[in-house]
């Protein structure tokens, strides 16, 4: 995965006794100077750091106030995240004789009062928290952590935090480093924070963090980590136990036979990458995970919709937060087979700059995988692509030997298990080629195999039930049928060659003006063929409007039977229609005779 950010704590990570050293800040131009963007995260006020520190532009951005206050040095931007310090809370510690100092949002003091404020807090009521940091304590709204003021400046940047390195050394840098990919403690800081760190930093001072800052401008890569703090729950073994994948820094294979549930299976997956903030990119060629969409963030493209051109889709993927599915189950294979082809080297030179997507889902692969063209296809020393296919026999040579993580649902093909078996060969045991048939042949639907290769199996075939998949039990309720359009483009009703006065502004108000009516009171508009003509000019649906426009032919002929009733339906099937007043009453009658 991609690095292109780091979140460096400042007291006891790169400053000693207040003091930023000459190592530490020619590293971080050194990182600035590959593009990386440079971000400290502390706990001071943004004027004390700016007062020991120096003129701040040598960095991107600040997030101070542990969270509450976010600067961009370069265009003095500044935006206060937490609610301002309350009087009653200031005057409390005045006459307690507290000694304090209070930021935007932030007020510190020595650790050793941390019970006096804490009683101050609970008398007055306030929703405030205290965060120890070392030997200060801060008092700041509840909500407010570095980890969300980082959140907020990497919007702002357009970054995800699944790019991002974070350093930091004590009890406040907790959400930092949990917030980022790659979360490192310093060997000198909190032993708490080093248990819950992907890497402890070794040495004893910010000279120490300014050569392992070096290190990364040498590889532009999230790090590997010993330990995986993010995992997605794939099933549940024989013995009851959670089985699990570690998140990064795998290519994965699922195999097995057509209609065996790899899909499923892959789609499981997804969605719990999607939901925990990562950015897919899923190529779709049986439509198989449209449903996605019902998640935050993931759009479908194609389908019976055209393609969506590459500079389209390219800046749909350049937000951290949004997954795309490229539905190609309408394609002809010939295109299909060159979108494709086109599609993935653009996407690796994106994900190059960009970071983004953070995997690739290609499912199919067999299709577009199998000749040395693939190897320009694909960057696969990025090591994030999840491959689909029922014919793994078939893909690349240079692609089978970059897998690391085989899943497998039924597979009954003994070509194809030999190869998944040869996969292995380095850590399969003494089990034969018999044995995995068994094995591999006999797997029910909702089951799968983790094969020796994957680390999480610890050598051996392991069978696990799938567990439940989230999307398909997401009702995707009205979707596109409310959006309303503007006067302009609203359907104007005409009833005897003269405006009624009756308008459609959505999809559902024109279902709605349809079904009360018979068929004869719009007999001019089906003729002049306005409801398709609407549906393709304002909405872009030609899918839609295609089909209405085959009605519209139809109407007045042997094979019309009740034209608007069919267009209705054909809206309320595209768009899964929910009327929010359905369940009160009945819908009108279509004999219903009121004019326009």
């Amino acid at each position: 995965m991609r690095f292109l950010a780091l979140a460096l704590d400042y007291d006891g990570t790169i400053a000693r006794d207040n003091v930023l050293g000459d190592e530490v800040r020619q590293a971080i131009a050194t990182l600035r100077a590959q593009n990386i963007i440079v971000l400290i995260v502390t706990g001071r006020i943004l004027s004390e750091l700016e007062r020991v520190a120096g003129n701040l532009h040598f960095v991107d951005a600040v997030v101070a106030e542990n969270g509450a206050v976010i600067y961009v040095p370069d265009s003095q931007y500044t935006q206060l995240l937490g609610e301002p310090p309350p009087a009653t809370l200031l005057e409390a510690l005045i006459a307690e004789g507290v000694e304090f100092k209070a930021g935007q949002s932030v007020v510190e003091a020595d650790a050793k009062d941390a019970p006096r404020l804490l009683n101050i807090l609970r008398a007055r009521e306030l929703p405030h928290s205290l965060i120890f940091n070392r030997g200060r304590v801060m008092i700041l709204g509840q909500a407010i952590s570095k980890a969300t003021g980082l959140r907020e400046i990497l919007k702002i940047l357009r970054l995800s935090p699944h790019n991002v390195v974070a350093i930091g050394d004590a009890e406040n840098d907790h959400e930092l480093l949990r917030s980022c990919e790659f979360g490192v403690a310093v060997g000198w800081g909190s032993p708490t924070l080093m248990t819950a760190a992907d890497y402890v930093l070794p040495g004893n001072g910010p000279e120490s963090v300014a050569q392992y800052l070096l290190t990364l401008v040498n590889q532009l890569r999230i790090p590997p980590s010993p330990k995986s703090r993010r995992s997605v729950l794939l099933g549940y073994t024989d013995s009851g136990d959670p089985f699990s994948l570690a998140v990064r820094g795998r290519t994965v294979l699922v195999a097995g036979d057509t209609k065996s549930g790899k899909s499923w299976a892959v789609g499981l997956l997804c969605e719990q990458l999607i939901l925990f903030g990562y950015s897919l990119l899923i190529v779709d060629p049986e439509g198989d995970y449209t449903s996605l969409e019902a998640l935050p963030g993931v759009l479908v493209f194609g389908g019976e919709d055209p393609l969506p051109r590459p500079r389209d889709l390219l800046r749909a993927l350049r937000h951290g937060d949004v997954s795309v599915v490229i539905d190609l189950s309408h394609t002809p294979q010939d295109v299909r087979l060159d979108y494709v082809r086109n599609l993935l080297p653009a996407v690796a030179t994106l994900r190059h700059y960009t970071g983004l997507p953070h995997r690739i889902v290609v499912d199919e692969a067999h299709y577009f995988l199998h000749d040395d063209s693939s190897k320009e296809m694909l960057d696969l020393d990025v090591l994030s692509y999840i491959l689909v296919s029922y014919r793994a026999s078939s893909l690349h040579p240079n692609i089978l030997a970059s897998l690391k993580v085989v899943i497998v649902t039924r597979e009954s093909d003994p070509k194809e298990i030999a190869v998944l078996r040869h996969l292995c060969r380095t850590c399969a045991g003494s089990r034969s080629e018999s044995d995995w048939l068994q094995s591999l042949g006999n797997l029910p639907i909702g089951e799968a195999a983790a094969l020796p290769i994957t680390t999480e199996s610890k050598g051996e075939v392991t069978r696990i039930r799938l567990t439940p998949r989230l999307t398909p039990h997401i009702r995707h309720a009205a979707k596109y049928i409310d959006l309303p359009v503007s006067e302009g483009s609203q359907f104007v009703f005409w009833k005897n060659g003269a405006i009624s006065g009756k308008r459609a502004r959505s999809l559902r108000e024109l279902i709605l003006v349809l079904e009360s009516l018979p068929v004869s009171a719009f007999g001019d508009h089906l003729k002049r063929k306005d409801f398709s003509r609407w549906i393709a000019d304002v909405f872009g649906d030609y899918s839609l409007a295609a089909a209405v426009e085959k009605i519209e032919t139809e109407y007045g002929t042997e094979k019309s039977t009740d034209s608007t009733r069919e267009i209705s339906r054909a809206i309320r099937t595209r768009y899964d229609f929910v009327d929010p007043l359905s369940d009160l009453h009945e819908p009108p009658s279509p004999n219903k005779t009121d004019p326009l």
